[in-house]
Parts: structure tokens; C-alpha cells; sequence
């Protein structure tokens, strides 16, 4: 009994509480005045018509504002079916680059690496400068696909010294500034260049040492793609069906409304509705 006891039953019967009180203080005194005064039928119609009326402008506000309800946020995913690429000279056989690395046979890891950085620029692919929020974002993703899903490498063993990005356009817009419309987009991708990174002594007592690229090891590329999620998506879900059953009660307080004006005229038939 005492381990019984024990459990903390008060989030769920707060909650559940919480959604009791709320529905009949908000929705039922509601209707209880416009059942009071309408009657129960059409009180209730009058009140599910105003309910679910605000519920398809809220939606629309949320929708707009990417506010309210939300669905998974966008964040970067890894590319399919090529996600870390081991050296510079196989990002022409991944896709990312339309030609080959040209270097020399006895070039450095380090001269590979700026010729490569030199062609992923020439083909589009946009260098993101060291204060960009987006290369923040991109590293941190490109840190748990290292990390934690392949392995590869542990923390404090290699850097992110560059990062690119190529795509992600919206369209249809006009000009370069109205995109309103904009609900459309190419696939956007985003290249972490890593460096693998000499071992460091700690040495009790005095600072860590500065990281220091390894220069006898290639650098690794991690690609990925942006998951543009599901942001504004139970909102839109929200509007269309408020909007749905908010038309609905409309057309039967109209149809309503046109039985009895052909009542009060006196007319055998109903109006047509």
C-alpha cells in the first residue's frame, strides 16, 4: 500500500481537471445564455458556429505566424545515399561536384583540401562565413551524424573548419523581395568540411593546448539535406476542419432561418434552400 501511495497521480488529474473546468466555464456558460435565450437546438448550433469560427481564425493566425500548435521543426538531415565523404578526391563520385579534384601525385592533404575547396565555390556551392547562424546549426548536425550515428570520430578529436550550402530557393516570387506565395522549394544541401586533429596532452595546471590539424590525414566532407518539417502543418489541419464544421453550422442556422420566414409567411411549402 505504502509503495501504491507512493505513485504521483496529481499531473493527470490536474490536466484532465484543468480540461473538465475549462470546456464547461468557457464553452458551457456559452451556451447555457444562448440556451437560455434561443432555445436548446438552436442555442447550441448558434454556439458551435462561434466555436469553431474562432477556431478557424485562430488557425489562421498560427498558420501565419508559425505560432500556436507546432509540428517538428526543420533541422538537417543526412543526405541519401551519401553522407560522410572520407576524402576531397571522392566528392565527384558522391555528386556534390560536377568535375574531379585535379591535384598533383604528390600533393598535401592540406593543398587537396584548398583545391577542393576551390571547385565546391566555382560550382555554386556558397561559403558560409564563421558568424553565419545557419553554420552554427549545420555543425551541431553534422556533429551528431559523426558523433553519435557513425562513430567516426569522438568529441575533441577533429574540427568543422569550413562549412557550404547550396540550394534552397523559394519560388514562384516577384522580384527579389515579394514571395509570399513562395510555398515552393529546391532541395537545399549543406557540406561540414572536418579536420582530423593531432592528440594534445592536458597537462595538469596549465590552460589546454590549441587544436591542431593533422595534416598527415584527409579531411572528411558530411552532407546533408534540409527537412523542411511539419511546422505549420496541425494548424492547417486546425483551419480546415474549424472552417468545415463552421460552414456547416452555418448552412443549417441559414436553412433554418428560410424554413421559418416561409412559416411566418403563411406558405405551405417551405422555401427552397
Amino acid at each position: 500500500m505504502s509503495a501504491l501511495l507512493s505513485i504521483g497521480w496529481e499531473p493527470e488529474l490536474r490536466g484532465l481537471l484543468t480540461v473538465i473546468i475549462g470546456a464547461v466555464a468557457l464553452c458551457g456558460s456559452v451556451y447555457l445564455l444562448l440556451g437560455t435565450n434561443l432555445g436548446a437546438r438552436l442555442g447550441f448550433l448558434v454556439a458551435m458556429a462561434g466555436l469553431f469560427g474562432w477556431m478557424m481564425m485562430m488557425g489562421i493566425i498560427w498558420m501565419s505566424y508559425g505560432i500556436g500548435l507546432k509540428g517538428t521543426q526543420p533541422s538537417w538531415k543526412p543526405a541519401d545515399p551519401f553522407t560522410i565523404v572520407r576524402d576531397a578526391k571522392l566528392l565527384h563520385e558522391a555528386g556534390v561536384i560536377d568535375g574531379p579534384v585535379t591535384v598533383s601525385a604528390d600533393a598535401t592533404y592540406p593543398e587537396i583540401a584548398a583545391t577542393a575547396a576551390t571547385a565546391l565555390e566555382n560550382e555554386k556551392w556558397k561559403l558560409l562565413p564563421t558568424d553565419d547562424q545557419g553554420r552554427g546549426q549545420a555543425i551541431a548536425a553534422a556533429t551528431e551524424i559523426i558523433e553519435v550515428q557513425s562513430k567516426m570520430y569522438a568529441a575533441g578529436e577533429y574540427e568543422a573548419v569550413a562549412v557550404y550550402e547550396r540550394g534552397g530557393e523559394r519560388y514562384p516570387k516577384f522580384g527579389d523581395s515579394v514571395d509570399f506565395i513562395a510555398f515552393l522549394h529546391k532541395p537545399h544541401y549543406s557540406l561540414v568540411e572536418i579536420a582530423p586533429l593531432l592528440p594534445q596532452r592536458d597537462e595538469p595546471g596549465r590552460a589546454p593546448a590549441r587544436p591542431v590539424v593533422d595534416s598527415s590525414q584527409p579531411h572528411q566532407y558530411v552532407i546533408m539535406i534540409r527537412d523542411l518539417g511539419t511546422k505549420r502543418q496541425p494548424a492547417l489541419f486546425i483551419t480546415i476542419g474549424s472552417a468545415i464544421i463552421f460552414l456547416l453550422c452555418c448552412l443549417m442556422l441559414h436553412r433554418r432561418d428560410r424554413i421559418l420566414a416561409a412559416h411566418l409567411s403563411g406558405s405551405s411549402v417551405p422555401a427552397k434552400v
